[in-house]
């Protein structure tokens, strides 16, 4: 039995006018979500969709997971990056190298993403979210490969990529050093099992593959709280039928 993944969770103050800014960038339909947020199902065929999630807390720091977006020429770069600026993105500097070709930006609340260069051979084919770009460690590559079930596709120098054997995007990890934690992750993910009712045997299978629970391990919602093995938070949920 494996865990699929069923979306990734933005905590956002105003989860309604974050969801029209990647709706707007990246298509998709805006649908209620059960847990008093909204969702988005990205009309690029990414596998999972994106939840916006209510949360007072203010964004602090630099977030360990981010969008990298593709392109297919350099106009179509400039096109994206000017069309995030349309929707109330801001270009920011997190260290990036004036050589480097890709662009950065935050969305309007401070969520960084990359708009990649042109000729990215590692991002062909993964779609227009060409991955998901996360601080992590070797060992956590393989934790969510295993979690998953999806093949490592890189794993190099410490650094280390999955991707579903159905395509879309790739999930990395960079390797050490990671970023010091600054609170609760803004970003993770929810991850649904392969049969719902089987929640508590999936939940023993990724405490075997090295997760721990967080907290009680279950909130109000009936969620599984839990981290994996570098402490990035994410959760097993079981989505209702009409998710």
């Amino acid at each position: 039995m494996t865990s699929q993944l069923f979306a990734v969770c933005f905590d956002a103050t105003e989860p309604v006018r974050l969801a029209q800014f990647w709706s707007g960038l990246l298509g998709g339909e805006i649908t209620d979500d059960p847990h008093h947020g909204v969702a988005l199902l990205p009309s690029d065929d990414t596998g999972f969709r994106i939840r916006f999630l209510p949360t007072r807390e203010q964004k602090a720091g630099q977030n360990r997971m981010h969008f990298d977006l593709t392109s297919a020429s350099l106009e179509d770069q400039q096109q994206t990056v000017a069309k995030a600026l349309g929707l109330g993105a801001r270009h920011i500097d997190i260290g990036q190298r004036p050589e480097e070709g890709h662009v950065v930006l935050a969305d309007p609340e401070g969520n960084e993403f990359c708009v990649i260069e042109p000729g990215n051979d590692f991002l062909a084919d993964c779609g227009f979210i060409g991955a998901l770009a996360c601080d992590g460690s070797q060992e956590v590559g393989y934790f969510w490969s295993k979690a998953l079930a999806w093949p490592l596709v890189w794993d190099q120098d410490q650094e280390t990529a999955i991707r579903s054997p159905q395509g879309g995007p790739k999930i990395t990890w960079g390797g050490p050093p990671l970023m010091p934690r600054t609170g609760r992750d803004r970003l993770r993910f929810d991850l649904a099992p392969a049969v719902p009712t089987d929640r508590q045997a999936e939940v023993e299978r990724l405490l075997s593959l090295g997760a721990t629970r967080i907290g009680t391990g279950r909130d109000e919602s009936g969620e599984v709280a839990m981290a994996d093995p570098d402490g990035n938070e994410f959760a097993v949920v079981t989505p209702s039928p009409s998710a």
